[in-house]
């Protein structure tokens, strides 16, 4: 590719320590967070058999005095950041939500309290499955996620300039709001682009757009997603 600059639409903080990842591989990260992170309130305190968190984004609302419990990861990035948090029992899934259903009941005795810090609106088929399972599952929404409300500057001059090989998509939620709020007059440039979804959820919003190509990674992990570069 004549162009090595990759589109970096995961929010913050998340954003820079991917654009951290891909200045190592030596690509030109272009940050341009489609979604702000907001807290909502800590996760309560009280007895847990272990904490599941589906982001790393849930990390910073759960309170120290869950530190020593056990804490199920979706991926291995949210699992290091909760280690950096003080957690110190952590076990990653790295994969999805179904891979972290496998690990907590590979991990967990039925009947075990959980804690799953998510965000506002999201895991309730987690929660569900787990429950089938005989789990008793304390689903509690710490954060929202609020999209964009127009498009980052950084991603519209890099789509006017053709510094753009890629785009990298880590959720549905950041594609859809790339599809929504890009300039109409900027859609042919995608047609020099790689759109890297991490998940088919995100490739099937993506695909009405003029990519040179959509490209899913292999696993839903950042690992895999970078693979793809």
């Amino acid at each position: 590719m004549a162009s090595n600059g990759v589109l970096v639409t995961r929010p913050q903080p998340g954003a820079s320590e991917t654009a951290q990842r891909l200045l190592a591989l030596h690509h030109n990260p272009i940050i341009a967070p489609l979604l702000r992170i907001r807290s909502l309130a800590s996760a309560p305190c009280g007895r847990f058999g272990a904490v599941l968190v589906t982001s790393g984004n849930a990390v910073p609302c759960l309170p120290p005095s869950l530190h020593g419990t056990p804490l199920l990861a979706v991926g291995n990035a949210t699992a290091d950041r909760a280690r950096a948090a003080g957690f110190t029992q952590v076990i990653s899934a790295d994969g999805d939500a179904a891979a972290l259903a496998n690990l907590t009941r590979q991990t967990c005795q039925p009947g075990t309290a959980l804690l799953f810090a998510t965000a506002r609106g999201q895991g309730a088929p987690l929660a569900a499955a787990l429950r089938t399972h005989g789990f008793v599952v304390h689903r509690r929404a710490v954060y929202a996620a609020y999209p964009a409300t127009r498009m980052p500057p950084a991603a519209t001059q890099a789509l006017r300039d053709g510094s753009l090989a890629a785009a990298m998509f880590l959720s549905a939620e950041t594609a859809r709001a790339f599809v929504r709020l890009l300039p109409p007059l900027l859609a042919p440039a995608l047609a020099a682009v790689d759109a890297l979804a991490i998940g088919q959820p995100a490739a099937d919003v993506l695909c009405f757009l003029p990519w040179r190509r959509v490209r899913v990674s292999a696993k839903p992990t950042q690992d895999s997603l970078l693979a793809l570069l």
